[in-house]
């Protein structure tokens, strides 16, 4: 049911008014001044410096409607009730598209973090898969009701979520050279509820001035604007092109702002020295145990946390029988508490390091995420009969939305900074492509869990019900890491 990812899901991930201004955000640039070299950035508190730190946050803002939006609380449920023959077959579907996505980037995130560290600078893989974001959110908008191909509406979805993705990989790595040590889970944190907020904004517009319910009318009780046609849906199926021009919009300061790292070598023989070092990384590997820990114990958890995000809204809308307004409803309140707690967590981080936050959430996680799939129009708590057209499951969904939004949006920000910790300098890109290929080596686990037990047992609470599993397991894999990274 994030990475930012936030969720993504029901339970988001995949972000209150803004949080306060971090104390290590300086005001903006002046026209005369010239923006920082990369390697100087960590210890300034310049305008300059604060102005790349918020075009690197900014990021954030731009990338979080894709997982609001399109995986979570608008764009799946619509697909699973509307778009494919049932909404049993359409979670399925949905299943196997997040699996494909997810093997591709698990294959290929590794050589293509090792071949930018061999060269240098990220914008240039930032503004591709830039691309590949755009154009696949974009595509969405062909997604009529009752398509009668509904195998290339979940392609544009992959190529959106291929392009997202990616381009949070090169962008994450900028993330030490950005600040201190010290200060390096505050930012962390503050980017992640700055992307949540921008995930509570666009979802705020698609409710109030697009997405239509069973009466075609919004939020607002007016039909979508733009004589957007509610009959075809348009109103809802805008939120393809809604994300697309959202991202291309607020990418910018990232590309105008965040200097680039410096070319560390020739284009020509790139790709063989990036594998060469890449090769090199995963020989030491066995050596470096907190890292390998680190990778496995998040490559679990974050493929559980994913599951939900995807699942959540398709959840939602099969077991509650809730419209594309109610869900969206929830993701504007799981999204306002996942921003105050990726802000909490982020100053807990500052306090007592990013090890104990993410100990801490994922004992959230298994909590509120095993309340909110308890929960059906016959039950709550999996066993305690309700009357029909009580509220109680209603409530205790938004209760546990609640508590997995804080708790994922905390996780996945302190997740990053205990890589940094973990990461030698000079390899940071190569090591957030590891940490790609830990998040997307068993992305697939999830959602074909879900798409098994789903076809198995023809029942959505049954399908999602086992992942609730993998948070466990991760916290178990957690318990070997080293705070601060291997000696």
């Amino acid at each position: 049911m994030h990475g930012r990812h936030a969720a993504s899901a029901y339970l988001v991930n995949h972000r209150l008014p803004a949080p306060p201004l971090p104390v290590i955000l300086a005001p903006p640039l002046t026209a005369v001044e010239s923006p920082p070299q990369m390697s100087d950035l960590t210890a300034q508190s310049t305008p300059a410096a604060g102005r790349a730190r918020w075009g690197w946050m900014l990021f954030d803002w731009a990338a979080q409607p894709y997982h609001t939006l399109i995986i979570t609380f608008i764009f799946a449920p619509y697909f699973a009730s509307a778009v494919a023959p049932n909404p049993i077959v359409g979670q399925e579907m949905w299943g196997w598209a997040a699996s494909a996505g997810g093997l591709a980037i698990a294959l290929t995130a590794p050589i293509l973090g090792a071949l930018a560290d061999a060269t240098g600078p990220r914008k240039p893989w930032i503004a591709g898969f830039s691309v590949c974001y755009a154009l696949g959110s974009a595509l969405l908008w062909f997604s009529e009701p009752g398509a009668a191909d509904p195998v290339w509406v979940l392609a544009f979805f992959v190529l959106g979520l291929i392009g997202v993705e990616y381009a949070t990989v090169f962008t994450n790595a900028m993330l030490p050279d950005l600040a201190p040590r010290e200060e390096v889970g505050r930012l962390s944190g503050n980017g992640w509820a700055l992307g949540y907020v921008g995930g509570v904004v666009s979802l705020a517009v698609m409710l109030l001035l697009l997405a239509e319910n069973e009466q075609g009318v919004t939020l607002l009780g007016a039909p979508p604007a733009l004589g957007l046609d509610p009959a075809a849906r348009e109103g809802t199926r805008a939120v393809g092109p809604l994300t697309a021009l959202w991202y291309l919009v607020f990418v910018l300061p990232l590309f105008l702002w965040v200097p680039d790292a410096p070319r560390r070598g020739a284009r020509r023989g790139a790709l063989g020295r990036g594998m060469a070092e890449l090769k090199a990384d995963l020989r030491a590997l066995p050596g470096r145990r907190s890292l390998a820990w680190f990778l496995g114990a998040s490559m679990i958890y974050r493929d559980a946390l994913n599951g939900f995000y995807v699942f959540g809204g398709v959840y939602a809308a099969g077991v509650l029988g809730w419209s594309v307004v109610d869900i969206g409803v929830f993701g504007i309140l799981a999204a306002v508490v996942g921003a105050l707690g990726a802000w909490l967590g982020g100053m807990a981080d500052r306090a007592r390091g990013p090890k104990p936050v993410v100990a801490a959430c994922l004992v959230l996680l298994i909590v509120f995420s095993a309340l909110g799939v308890s929960a059906s129009r016959e039950a709550i708590f999996f066993v305690v009969p309700v009357e029909a057209g009580s509220r109680l499951p209603d409530i205790l969904f938004y209760i546990a939305g609640a508590g997995v939004g804080g708790a994922g949006g905390a996780l996945q920000a302190a997740s990053r900074t205990l890589l940094v910790r973990q990461a030698e300098a000079g390899r940071m890109t190569a090591a957030f492509g590891l940490y790609a290929l830990a998040g997307k080596a068993t992305a697939f686990l999830a959602p074909l869990a879900v798409a098994l037990a789903t076809g198995v047992f023809e029942n959505q609470q049954a399908g999602v019900a086992p992942v609730i599993g993998l948070f466990l397991l991760g916290l178990l894999m957690l318990a070997p890491v080293d705070p601060e990274g291997d000696k």
